[in-house]
């Protein structure tokens, strides 16, 4: 049985008893797909809107469902959260129609192993539009690569930190958040 109900003095942020409505999952997931968003819409403009450009964006797009599958299965069953309407991300309760619970205990060393396969979602856009930028300088390249640089490096972290990861009962043992 998970420790919902049990813990509630362990954070004075910690909120036990908070289930997420699917537009609190859906904000919650925001920043993550303005990420991909504007992914995309940096390798059409680099590309010029050519076939190229919509080949570097759907093989963009395809990696970032990709790596939100990718965490479902291999690090959401170990998740206190788990089939629950207290996951955030509404990860927990998706993962549970095709995966079965796996031990809590293991949840941080699933994450250090997994996390890594999505870390280039944040590389890729950013290093592309930085080479372009120094190759063919465009001022709405340089507004794509500073909107996905706050989106993916600060509003995204923030907001997983607090509002996400901030209410998670594992976060004393999740990599992310020590």
């Amino acid at each position: 049985m998970s420790n919902y109900n049990t813990n509630k003095n362990n954070c004075a942020k910690y909120r036990p008893d908070k289930e997420y409505t699917q537009l609190e999952m859906f904000l919650d997931n925001l920043p993550y797909i303005l990420m991909a968003i504007i992914g995309i819409a940096i390798n059409i403009n680099i590309f010029k809107f050519s076939i190229l450009g919509i080949v570097f964006s759907f093989v963009y797009i395809a990696y970032c469902t990709i790596g939100v599958i990718w965490i479902m299965i291999f690090v959401c069953p170990y998740c206190q959260y788990f089939n629950t309407n207290y996951c955030p991300c509404g990860y927990g309760q998706i993962t549970a129609k095709f995966r079965e619970k796996s031990p809590e205990h293991k949840f941080s060393e699933k994450f250090k192993k997994h996390i890594p396969v999505i870390i280039p979602l944040w590389i890729i856009p950013l290093i592309e539009g930085l080479i372009f930028l120094i190759l063919d300088y465009n001022l709405t390249l340089m507004i794509l690569v500073i909107a996905f640089t706050i989106n993916s490096f600060i509003i995204l972290p923030l907001l997983a930190r607090i509002y996400g990861c901030g209410h998670c009962p594992q976060k004393s043992d999740c990599p992310w958040m020590i």
